[in-house]
């Protein structure tokens, strides 16, 4: 959608992950001229799959980038939680007529459908560009000493973003001791003890461990290894694979191909007392990190991305009351959403026995697989005009 309601505006964004660019596109679209500001020398992504829900699909749609990030995309028929016998203890059907829709594609090819969105819409995107602070009035302060003003700045620099730091934004930030060596790797259709499994979504448990088993692409397999941060041996990269086989014998196969792949990412919580400072905005992780249970940072950071440009564009006159408007109106959502994935970390120290028997009755109630996909079926601030042109099901490959 491009309009030019906010033609004459400028913004400066820090940080070129998916919140910062979903941002400048969506803003660039409606007429600012924005310029994106990444500390790193490139714009690669980290070798990994992303979880994008129904949410965030509308997003992508809004802004013109969905078709590419799609392009080869995985998209399964269920998502299934298995206990340490290998038994199912929750089954939830996806991407049928009239459900959620979950399509896994690999982190490079989201950003790189999002930096085309930018530069069809104008965007400058500046690399080796590092913020460091940034002030209420509207200047983004860079390392090198220079300052940009801007009608709005937005830091979307990640969990450790030192522009928020720089406002006195963070309420708290809590480490959940807990945390994934993440890969990506080959698939082969003789991974699982199933060949009918290959290409369903699986997060299995034993212990206090987890894999998390994601087919991302016909060709890409996303893994994540999760254990305690104590449980040094298992969180080793490269990976002990008699170790985890010993937690998950039926998945030795997959296990014995990790070879020297995954890096290891510990969970956390954070939380701010505002979403914003004057004419400020703190987006992504730098605002609402989440543990990935619900598979929801990346679709919270689009939405509330999309969100931002679109209450900016409407008030461009008044930032800051267009930002505190937009927190009141967005916050509750990403609020619950954090807080539903970080309730559900909590299994993660349960007899294996105790958890499999709960998850088993939980899986059948319907009140609470409202309030766990309550995101996922969410229609985003700014998609509402896109909402009927997403398909109600998919083929288990988009091409």
């Amino acid at each position: 959608m491009a309009t030019n309601i906010g033609k004459g505006f400028h913004a400066e964004i820090a940080g070129a992950g998916i919140g910062g660019l979903t941002a400048a596109a969506a803003l660039a679209q409606r007429g600012w001229s924005v310029r994106v500001h990444e500390r790193a020398p490139d714009l690669r992504a980290f070798g990994a799959g992303i979880y994008i829900w129904g949410n965030g699909l509308k997003v992508l749609k809004a802004i013109g980038a969905y078709e590419e990030a799609v392009q080869g995309a995985h998209v399964g028929s269920s998502f299934q939680t298995r206990d340490h016998l290998d038994d199912t203890m929750e089954h939830i059907p996806i991407n049928g007529p009239g459900g959620a829709q979950l399509v896994t594609i690999l982190r490079e090819t989201l950003i790189r459908a999002l930096v085309n969105a930018c530069r069809r819409a104008g965007v400058e995107i500046v690399t080796n560009s590092a913020a460091v602070a940034a002030e209420p009035e509207g200047v983004l302060c860079l390392a090198d000493g220079r300052r940009h003003k801007a009608d709005l700045v937005i830091a979307s620099d990640g969990i450790n973003s030192p522009v928020r730091d720089s406002l006195d934004l963070l309420q708290y930030r809590v480490p959940l001791r807990y945390g994934a060596v993440r890969m990506l790797i080959s698939r082969s259709d003789d991974d699982l003890p199933s060949r009918l499994d290959k290409d369903t979504y699986i997060e299995y448990f034993a212990g206090t461990r987890r894999i998390l088993y994601t087919p991302s692409s016909k060709t890409d397999l996303y893994v994540a290894l999760c254990c305690e941060e104590e449980d040094h041996a298992a969180r080793a990269v490269p990976i002990d694979p008699a170790l985890w086989q010993q937690s998950f014998p039926h998945l030795s196969r997959l296990i014995a191909r990790f070879a020297d792949a995954g890096r290891w990412d510990s969970f956390e919580i954070v939380k701010l007392k505002a979403w914003s400072a004057g004419r400020v905005a703190i987006l992504g992780d730098a605002a609402h990190a989440m543990p990935p249970y619900l598979g929801q940072g990346g679709g919270c950071a689009l939405m509330n991305a999309l969100s931002v440009a679109v209450a900016a564009s409407a008030d461009p006159r008044d930032i800051p009351r267009a930002l505190t408007q937009w927190e009141c109106q967005e916050r509750p959502l990403t609020d619950h959403t954090q807080d539903t994935a970080h309730t559900m970390g909590a299994m993660n120290n349960w007899p294996d026995a105790v958890r499999s028997d709960v998850l088993k009755i939980v899986g059948r109630s319907e009140q609470l697989a409202i309030q766990r996909m309550k995101t996922a079926v969410h229609v985003p601030t700014g998609t509402e005009a896109v909402f009927s042109q997403l398909p109600a099901s998919a083929p288990s490959d988009v091409s």
